[in-house]
């Protein structure tokens, strides 16, 4: 399969995932390796969503004033619905919690980005497959933020897929079994 963005043809490697948003592919130019969003239209029950490629540029911008680490915009296709992004590699925290190998400094990492994000008024999608970690740094490899509501912060909603909680492992039944 192969993606072409603003005249650039792009290999997929390998499908790495769906969100609300759109679906993400690790691509190839044959130079580098990155990951290729393109922009879905599918409802969400408990989501809605206006012109969800301004969203994910809004959102960016507003994420990277902040400071949040997170994967470089590189390049964006508007008609096309293409968005084309530093691609981070490593596992997730999703990936980490299932292996038990969550440490203490990943937990510290994303609660430093909570500080910055809860002062711009901000939340992002704590969701762990949205988290990966390279050398030991945490990214956050989406952009999608919304305006702070306490619910659905970290400690009120993120934190119990951050460690194999109840509310994890229900996740992992319904989803893998």
């Amino acid at each position: 399969m192969q993606f072409v963005l603003n005249g650039r043809a792009y290999e997929v490697i390998r499908f790495l995932g769906k969100g609300k948003g759109g679906y993400s592919y690790l691509v190839t130019d044959g130079v580098g390796q990155y990951t290729l969003k393109r922009i879905h239209h599918e409802p969400y029950d408990y989501y809605t969503f206006g012109d969800k490629l301004a969203s994910e540029l809004r959102d960016y911008e507003r994420l990277r004033s902040v400071g949040i680490p997170m994967p470089e915009l590189l390049e964006v296709d508007r008609e096309q619905e293409l968005i084309l992004k530093e691609y981070i590699d490593g596992p997730s925290i999703y990936e980490l919690v299932r292996q038990e190998r969550m440490i203490p400094d990943y937990y510290d990492q994303v609660r430093a980005m909570c500080a910055m994000l809860y002062t711009a008024g901000l939340n992002i999608d704590y969701f762990p497959t949205n988290f990966i970690v390279q050398e030991g740094k945490l990214f956050y490899i989406d952009y999608e933020c919304n305006e702070y509501m306490e619910q659905w912060d970290f400690a009120h909603w993120g934190n119990d897929y951050w460690w194999k909680s109840p509310v994890f492992l229900e996740y992992e039944k319904a989803h893998f079994e």
